[in-house]
């Protein structure tokens, strides 16, 4: 069984376009959970419109941002594998296919794909992801607190890595660095391809934008980041 774990907020323009491309490639006993962070449009009517229960929709009784939103989807998952989606993105059609394949193939406990780079119509920015991010998914932890190399959107891990990363510590700057953080400390094995198996939609309005950050403000997330990691025990 998959689950796929969701965070929306006003996502209404995007949602379904995304939602059916993971639908497509799903079985019936797998199943989609959405986290909804208190949207001001018809999100969520409009997911229970389209799916009815096929999809599982969980509203937050207060906005609380993306990094909560995940850990409810992921605390409510009863896959034996998980995978991280965003509202706004589609999937290529291979995408579940290639990355099972890895954790077959390959034991791995987290597996990190790349993605096209895509406009709101789906026009390709750019091949690879990393590339325009220039990405080192090789950097180790140091290298990974100084600037995040893993995105949430292209990750899947097994359930064993549930107890390890929750609940995500409220001084990390986000979930998907978090999430490869543990995997490094603990040892896991982590599975990179370098196949885009996402259109990585980026529109200006995404919730995880392209926005510059003040020098001041990465060092204060970097320092958080560090807390964590001294504080983690399990």
């Amino acid at each position: 069984m998959l689950s796929v774990c969701m965070a929306t907020y006003n996502g209404e323009q995007f949602v379904i376009r995304q939602l059916d491309s993971v639908l497509k490639q799903l079985n019936s006993q797998d199943e989609i959970i959405v986290v909804d962070d208190c949207s001001k449009d018809n999100t969520v009517q409009v997911i229970k419109d389209h799916y009815g229960n096929r999809v599982q929709v969980i509203v937050n009784e207060r906005n609380s941002g993306p990094i909560k939103s995940f850990e409810k989807a992921i605390s409510l998952a009863r896959g034996d594998i998980l995978f991280l989606c965003d509202q706004d993105d589609v999937w290529e059609d291979q995408k579940i296919a290639n990355v099972l394949a890895a954790f077959r193939e390959q034991e791995a406990v987290l597996v990190v794909h790349d993605a096209y780079v895509v406009d709101g119509s789906l026009q390709i920015i750019h091949q690879s992801w990393n590339d325009f991010n220039r990405n080192n998914i090789n950097q180790g932890i140091v290298g990974n607190i100084l600037k995040n190399a893993y995105t949430g959107a292209f990750m899947a891990f097994k359930k064993e890595l549930v107890p390890l990363i929750l609940p995500f510590p409220a001084e990390i700057e986000m979930h998907d660095q978090w999430i490869a953080l543990v995997c490094m400390l603990k040892k896991k094995k982590i599975v990179f391809l370098d196949t885009p198996l996402v259109k990585y939609v980026r529109h200006g309005g995404n919730v995880t934008g392209m926005k510059k950050r003040s020098l001041m403000t990465q060092l204060k997330g970097r320092f958080r980041t560090i807390s964590a990691i001294a504080g983690y025990k399990r």
